[in-house]
């Protein structure tokens, strides 16, 4: 009924760019805040970045000045710009949306099912 799909991954040399994009989709009546968080092999899950229905951003210490998060609330959609690249980001990328649908009071947490990215040379 709702979906996030992402796209955008690969595999790239330290020091290059991604750009990764999720568009949600479905009966959806709300978008609120949206974000991509990242799992590394043998990791527990983290939060990258987040921005709210207003454009408010948020970023994990370790991607500051290096990715950056957007929005385009017309299209549903939620970028994140990843530029100089490091191994350790390496690590499947999740999308995640908190929507409400026509038939809810309240908000759920929907997931994408992962785009996996590959930093090595």
């Amino acid at each position: 009924q709702v979906q996030l799909v992402e796209s955008g991954g690969g595999m790239v040399q330290p020091g290059g760019s991604l750009r990764l994009s999720c568009v949600a989709s479905g009966n959806i009546f709300r978008i609120y805040a949206m974000g991509w968080y990242r799992q590394a092999p043998g990791k527990q899950r983290e939060l990258v970045a987040t921005i709210t229905s207003g454009g408010l951003t948020n970023y994990a210490d370790s991607v500051k000045g290096r990715f950056t998060i957007s929005r385009d609330n017309a299209k549903n959609t939620v970028y994140l710009q990843m530029n100089s690249l490091k191994p350790e980001d390496t690590a499947v990328y999740s999308c995640n949306g908190q929507m409400r649908l026509p038939s809810d009071l309240v908000t759920y947490a929907y997931w994408g099912q992962g785009t996996q990215v590959t930093v090595s040379s």
